[in-house]
């Protein structure tokens, strides 16, 4: 079993940038690809990114392109999403999970453990 626990989350303005992290427990995920999910008030849940569990394969929404960016650090069993430029549509919880695979999309079938979230706010 994996335990998944987020941190990271709060408000902010537009413009401004928070890091999220997800610490794993329970086995190692180093060998397992790592994502973020969000969900708004209202909406479904929707992939931000994922990481593979080499690190060297990145994949984002088209919607946080080129202002989020998912790093991890298997050493210390953790994957972060740094989030920049944010804007109040940014404003969720952010879940991060993982697949039981070396690589995965952003198909949230293919996730088998999940966090409870974290909370991000972006004000106006």
């Amino acid at each position: 079993q994996v335990q998944l626990v987020e941190s990271g989350g709060g408000l902010v303005q537009a413009g401004g940038s928070l890091r999220l992290s997800c610490a794993a427990s329970g086995r190692t995920v180093s060998s397992y690809a790592m994502g973020w999910f969000r969900q708004a008030p209202g909406k479904e849940r929707e992939f931000v990114a994922v990481i593979n569990w080499s690190g060297t394969n990145t994949y984002y929404a088209d919607s946080v392109k080129g202002r989020f960016t998912i790093s991890r650090d298997n050493a210390k069993n953790t994957v972060s999403l740094q989030m920049n430029s944010l804007k109040p549509e940014d404003t969720a919880v952010y879940s991060c999970a993982a697949a039981i695979a070396r690589y995965a999309s952003s198909r949230q079938t293919e996730y088998a453990y999940w966090g409870q979230g974290t909370q991000v706010t972006v004000s106006s």
